[in-house]
Protein backbone atom coordinates (compact mmCIF):
# COMPACT_ATOMS: atom_id res chain seq x y z
CA UNK A 1 0.00 0.00 0.00
CA UNK A 2 1.46 3.00 -1.26
CA UNK A 3 -0.83 6.88 -0.93
CA UNK A 4 -0.98 8.64 -4.00
CA UNK A 5 -1.94 12.35 -2.31
CA UNK A 6 0.77 14.26 -0.74
CA UNK A 7 -1.22 14.26 2.64
CA UNK A 8 -2.20 10.95 2.94
CA UNK A 9 1.40 10.27 2.06
CA UNK A 10 1.97 12.45 5.21
CA UNK A 11 -0.37 10.44 7.32
CA UNK A 12 0.86 7.51 6.12
CA UNK A 13 4.26 8.38 7.10
CA UNK A 14 3.16 9.65 10.93
CA UNK A 15 0.86 6.08 11.56
CA UNK A 16 4.00 4.02 10.96
CA UNK A 17 6.21 6.22 13.68
CA UNK A 18 3.67 6.05 15.93
CA UNK A 19 2.77 2.10 15.63
CA UNK A 20 6.86 2.12 16.15
CA UNK A 21 6.41 4.26 19.20
CA UNK A 22 3.80 2.53 20.55
CA UNK A 23 5.19 -0.87 20.08
CA UNK A 24 8.69 0.11 21.86
CA UNK A 25 6.16 1.27 24.71
CA UNK A 26 4.24 -2.77 24.69
CA UNK A 27 7.63 -4.23 24.84
CA UNK A 28 8.95 -2.30 27.91
CA UNK A 29 5.71 -3.50 29.59
CA UNK A 30 5.55 -6.54 28.85
CA UNK A 31 9.91 -6.57 29.91
CA UNK A 32 8.81 -4.65 33.02
CA UNK A 33 6.09 -7.44 33.58
CA UNK A 34 8.29 -10.35 33.43
CA UNK A 35 10.97 -9.19 35.20
CA UNK A 36 8.37 -8.72 38.10
CA UNK A 37 7.14 -11.53 37.91
CA UNK A 38 10.77 -13.38 38.14
CA UNK A 39 10.69 -10.93 40.98
CA UNK A 40 7.77 -12.63 43.00
CA UNK A 41 9.13 -15.89 42.15
CA UNK A 42 12.35 -15.30 43.69
CA UNK A 43 10.91 -13.18 46.27
CA UNK A 44 13.67 -10.28 46.08
CA UNK A 45 12.53 -6.63 45.72
CA UNK A 46 9.02 -7.79 44.32
CA UNK A 47 7.04 -5.22 45.36
CA UNK A 48 9.08 -2.25 43.89
CA UNK A 49 9.04 -4.54 40.35
CA UNK A 50 5.49 -4.67 40.77
CA UNK A 51 4.96 -1.07 41.56
CA UNK A 52 7.45 0.16 38.61
CA UNK A 53 5.39 -2.04 36.27
CA UNK A 54 2.41 -0.80 36.98
CA UNK A 55 3.23 2.56 36.83
CA UNK A 56 4.46 2.16 33.11
CA UNK A 57 1.03 0.09 32.68
CA UNK A 58 -0.69 3.57 33.97
CA UNK A 59 1.40 5.66 31.30
CA UNK A 60 0.30 3.24 28.50
CA UNK A 61 -3.17 3.29 29.39
CA UNK A 62 -3.38 7.10 30.04
CA UNK A 63 -1.76 7.64 26.19
CA UNK A 64 -3.93 4.91 24.96
CA UNK A 65 -1.51 2.18 23.66
CA UNK A 66 -3.62 -0.20 26.10
CA UNK A 67 -8.01 -0.07 26.40
CA UNK A 68 -8.54 0.71 29.79
CA UNK A 69 -9.64 -2.67 30.99
CA UNK A 70 -6.80 -4.50 29.23
CA UNK A 71 -4.42 -2.13 31.54
CA UNK A 72 -6.58 -3.05 34.80
CA UNK A 73 -6.52 -6.95 34.32
CA UNK A 74 -2.65 -6.38 34.21
CA UNK A 75 -1.98 -4.83 36.73
CA UNK A 76 -4.94 -7.30 38.64
CA UNK A 77 -2.93 -10.18 37.61
CA UNK A 78 0.65 -8.64 39.10
CA UNK A 79 -0.71 -7.84 42.36
CA UNK A 80 -2.79 -10.97 42.23
CA UNK A 81 0.89 -13.08 42.09
CA UNK A 82 2.39 -10.45 44.57
CA UNK A 83 -0.45 -10.93 46.98
CA UNK A 84 -0.07 -14.49 47.06
CA UNK A 85 3.92 -14.30 47.82
CA UNK A 86 3.17 -11.58 50.72
CA UNK A 87 -0.17 -13.64 52.15
CA UNK A 88 1.36 -16.93 51.38
CA UNK A 89 -1.94 -18.63 50.26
Amino acid sequence: FMPTLHAAFKDFKKSKKRKAHNLEIKKNVKDLIKISKKAIEKKEAAKEQVLAAIKAIDKAAQKGIFKKNNAARKKSRLIKRLNKLVIGN
